[in-house]
């Protein structure tokens, strides 16, 4: 058997998977005792780091699992921002793909915003992923190792996990789920703090309802009219605004939890009165919660963010309408880490080149 044909990395591997290695290990080596798949996931999912730091495993073993499962994920840059609470690696995959993960530490936990692919393929233009295009879906095994690395370096407990990294994450809507699952299951989060973020794929929202996972939904606006959503968020020409609020509807109605609206605020586009009160109306049917984001900026992107003035007006309307919002407090935007910013090509750097060096 060859792990290495089947999985991409470890952490494709699940409980049967690593007995399956056992024993494909046993029949070369003698037989293994089945307790040491148990002593494996702990390697993997309590301990975490490398298995030359498992402490309740043979040296042999150790060695043998470093050589025939290797990391999914090769380090090319780790860059830290907001004082040291903000971390963000790129990652070389196997086949030369690249992708970024970014850590957040507050007082008292930590936030983990995971990619779920190579780029993207919903081509908002704001987006630095969506300038990118869109490379490859990632495997279950490259999502969760994301979340494991963070969680082993992160000096504060990890409680939340944000699928807001690069990609759509319902568009690979197989992986997305099982590592949604194998995060409350056997990474021990629960599923009230993880969080699926999506441009609008209205049939995979109420199919991701059906699933029996309370996870949270954030769902990328950005406008209040077909007309200039169609601009800003091009699915909306598949899955316009009707759609979506129906969905958004159905899946309170199925989970018991609102979903979240999230809005990039740009400056003299979607800041209007008129924009504003187009999206109370929307936010009131939906009986949903308004995040509000002032635009990062982008290479590709040549219209700015609202400048602070424009953003207190904004929450002020809605609020004055009796719709719940917040501002998202900006996070990593001193290294390019804030919502909208993650990119494989990075300050003019090919992912080719960037990875060329980490391929296996």
């Amino acid at each position: 058997m060859s792990p290495r044909s089947t999985v991409v990395g470890p952490y494709d591997l699940d409980r049967d998977g690593l007995a399956d290695w056992l024993a494909a290990g046993s029949e070369r080596r003698g037989n293994a005792p089945s307790y040491r798949v148990d002593q494996l996931w702990d390697g993997l999912y309590v301990q975490g780091g490398p298995p030359e730091n498992w402490s309740n495993l043979p040296k042999a073993l150790r060695q043998r699992f470093a050589e025939e499962l290797p990391p999914a994920l090769t380090e090319v840059r780790r860059s830290t921002g907001d004082g040291g609470d903000t971390v963000k690696w790129l990652w070389a995959l196997h086949d030369g793909a690249t992708i970024e993960t970014v850590l957040m530490v507050y007082d008292d936990r930590a936030t983990v915003c995971v990619s779920s692919q190579a780029g993207c393929a919903m081509a908002c233009g704001f987006c630095a992923t969506g300038q990118d295009g869109f490379t490859r879906h990632l495997s279950v095994g490259e999502i969760v190792e994301q979340v494991m690395v963070a969680r082993h370096v992160s000096p504060r407990r990890v409680s939340n996990v944000v699928f807001m990294g690069m990609g759509e994450p319902l568009a690979n809507y197989g992986p997305t789920v099982a590592t949604l699952r194998r995060l409350r299951d056997d990474v021990g989060l629960s599923a009230r703090h993880l969080t699926v973020s999506t441009v609008g794929m209205v049939p995979a929202i109420r199919r991701l309802a059906s699933e029996e996972l309370p996870v949270g939904l954030a769902i990328s606006v950005h406008a209040a009219t077909d007309a200039l959503r169609d601009e800003l968020v091009p699915i909306n020409r598949r899955h316009n605004l009707e759609s979506l609020v129906d969905a958004a509807i159905d899946w309170r109605e199925q989970t018991g939890r609102r979903v979240s609206f999230e809005w990039a605020l740009i400056d003299g586009v979607n800041d209007t009165p008129e924009q504003l009160d187009a999206l109370i109306e929307l936010a009131d049917q939906a009986r949903a919660h308004v995040n509000f984001i002032p635009l990062n900026p982008t290479p590709g992107w040549p219209t700015k963010g609202t400048p602070p003035a424009g953003v207190r007006f904004a929450r002020e309307r809605l609020a004055r309408a009796g719709i719940t919002v917040t501002v998202r407090d900006t996070r990593g935007d001193d290294i390019d880490a804030a919502c909208g910013q993650l990119a494989s090509r990075t300050r003019g750097e090919s992912a080719v080149a960037l990875a060329a060096p980490h391929r296996r």
